[in-house]
């Protein structure tokens, strides 16, 4: 072999070696973060080297706009089974043990007992004390579903600050990406942090991008409102102090448009504010219409009525702002739940009679039943228990069933809640299971192959082998050579 050839073998396999080398070392530093793109380098010849003509990334449009609505679709769903598992502990507290229904049961034995002996003047004030935790289980619940709009309401505030940050970070890499296109740079890097804040703006709303010339990019919400065109739109809301009965909480707004709310328990919300929206406006309100109308009902069941029928039915063991007159039938009564009170003519604390639900006349001696004052009196507690079972009608809005007994009602009311619940731990897995395959997908299809870099490093070490070898032998010939001429 001449000196000229063993040249020419050396300077291939050292040229083979810095390709190699030069793409490998890319692809490794890449691959610690997941929201990098995977790299290729372009090589050029250059005797007695190579240098790096291109640097190609690699992109999917498509898979990357599927796990976009995917994530977005993901933290909707997951934002929506947190808030009602809250609101379950909220209102209905560890195993429904605070609900309205498990203390209407109560209040329902305890006037069976009390029916059972009604000359025990201890079961009467069971009775009346069995009465006064449907009342707390009433107000508590209220109360709770006001504080968690309120903290729904907080949530959203911070998402919008959030948003609007995220907002302000795209338009600086965006403007560096339009710039480096412009210039001719390599704009990898800044292409790459531009997806990844892509990703986090999805988890807050749904979004679809246009890119124009020079690179630049558009984002426009699910809903087509432009969120950034060359600089970013304004997303406002402002937030109530507190939260009432009759409270509406304001809008989210993306330069001007309103976020639409999702909807159902397997929720159509994309992206966590308007899962959001939807816990605050639709299913807290739902709640406090179910317990409104509760309340409604026990006030109408336990209703002192004239025994002769002339007099109209008047509020008896349990009491409201608007009485002593009962509501009007089927019609909800905003707040109701949380301003229901026990009548202190029942209550013994308050300088009332018990026994009044055995005999009736707290609202005067016309509605008196037991007119003869027997001790053994049970006709109208046991009136009382059957109330309890008897249908009656029910505002539509509270979202059940319109035709149902107040027991019924109230079990119903439970059931709503935890089928809905259901809905939205069942969608949860179903969306988290598709963001992580479409994540999957795009890292595979635009990420770096683990089995193909291994690939890669073995070749490597395979060519500097050959190389080390080529060397020697090429040492030995100059050795000889330089003998050779002396």
């Amino acid at each position: 072999m001449s000196l000229t050839s063993a040249l020419s073998i050396a300077q291939t396999a050292l040229f083979n070696t810095s390709r190699q080398t030069s793409v490998v070392s890319r692809n490794v530093s890449e691959a610690s973060n997941p929201d990098y793109a995977h790299r290729s380098a372009l090589l050029t010849s250059m005797v007695p080297g190579a240098r790096i003509a291109q640097i190609r990334r690699a992109a999917d449009e498509v898979l990357f706009r599927q796990n976009l609505f995917a994530i977005s679709a993901w933290q909707g769903q997951k934002a929506m089974s947190g808030g009602l598992d809250t609101m379950r502990l909220t209102v209905n507290g560890v195993d429904d043990a605070n609900a309205p229904a498990t203390a209407i049961s109560k209040l329902q034995e305890a006037m069976q007992l009390y029916a059972a002996t009604p000359s025990n003047a201890t079961l009467a004030e069971s009775a009346v004390q069995a009465a006064h935790q449907v009342v707390r289980s009433l107000n508590d619940g209220a109360n709770g579903v006001q504080t968690f709009r309120a903290d729904a309401d907080r949530d959203i505030v911070t998402a919008v600050d959030d948003l609007n940050y995220l907002l302000g970070e795209f338009e600086t890499v965006n403007t560096e990406i339009v710039n480096g296109t412009r210039a001719g740079r390599d704009i990898s890097d800044a292409l790459d942090r531009r997806d990844a804040l892509l990703k986090k703006i999805s988890e807050y709303v749904a979004i679809s991008t246009t890119t124009r010339s020079a690179n630049d990019m558009v984002i426009v919400t699910a809903d087509g409102a432009t969120m950034f065109e060359t600089v970013p739109r304004p997303v406002t809301f402002t937030p109530n102090t507190a939260y009432g009965p009759g409270t509406t909480g304001n809008a989210v707004y993306v330069d001007g448009v309103p976020l639409v709310p999702g909807s159902g328990g397997n929720t159509d919300a994309k992206g966590s504010i308007a899962a959001a929206l939807q816990l605050r406006d639709q299913t807290a309100l739902q709640m406090q219409r179910q317990l409104d109308e509760v309340a409604r009902g026990l006030i109408t069941a336990f209703a002192e009525t004239d025994p002769s029928g002339i007099q109209p039915d008047m509020a008896g063991l349990f009491s409201w702002a608007g009485g002593p007159g009962i509501p009007p039938a089927g019609t909800l009564i905003d707040g109701l739940a949380g301003a229901i009170r026990v009548n202190a003519a029942f209550d013994k604390n308050a300088g009332g009679d018990p026994s009044l639900l055995r005999d009736g006349g707290a609202n005067g001696a016309v509605y008196l039943h037991n007119t003869t004052g027997a001790a053994s009196y049970s006709d109208l507690l046991l009136s009382y228990s059957q109330r309890l079972d008897e249908p009656m009608t029910f505002d539509p809005l509270a979202g059940l069933d319109t035709t149902r007994s107040v027991t019924a009602f109230s079990f119903d009311s439970v059931s709503w809640l935890e089928a809905t619940r259901k809905q939205a731990a069942s969608g949860a897995e179903g969306k988290q299971a598709l963001a992580v395959r479409s994540a999957t997908a795009l890292s595979n299809a635009t990420g770096v192959n683990v089995d193909n870099e291994m690939a890669l490093l073995l070749d490597l070490e395979n060519a500097y082998e050959a190389s080390a070898r080529l060397i020697s032998v090429i040492d030995e010939m100059l050795k000889t050579l330089m003998q050779a001429t002396r």
